[in-house]
């Protein structure tokens, strides 16, 4: 049951960032986008940026500092490598973010953060 509730919360967490997204002028070309070795869970872009986001629903805002961790990441950028070309044409940033989802907050969206 635990695993059905952390699915539950992970697509809540996915739409609600994806409104955030949309609401700040992003344009959602995916969800959960799937390629061998990777998977991410929005693919957006606004003008000519293409980003990879990686959401994340945590409690407290020490949790959210924690994730996602390196290894997350290196599969977002292995799956934002192998789609880049199916969704950045004419972009001339394509970067990997991320976007934390946290209990009576904002959503924070952290932009480029596998390059930091």
């Amino acid at each position: 049951m635990r695993r059905q509730e952390a699915e539950r919360r992970g697509r809540w967490a996915e739409r609600l960032a994806g409104w955030w997204l949309q609401l700040h002028g992003w344009r959602i070309l995916a969800r959960r986008a799937r390629v061998p070795g990777g998977e991410v869970d929005l693919v957006v872009r606004r003008g000519r940026t293409l980003a990879f986001v990686e959401v994340k629903a945590r409690r407290d805002e020490r949790a959210a500092s924690m994730a996602p961790d390196r290894s997350r990441l290196k599969r977002v950028a292995v799956a934002a490598e192998r789609l880049a070309p199916r969704y950045g044409r004419g972009c001339d940033t394509v970067r990997v973010d991320a976007l934390y989802i946290l209990p009576g907050r904002l959503p924070r969206h952290v932009p480029d953060v596998w390059a930091g």
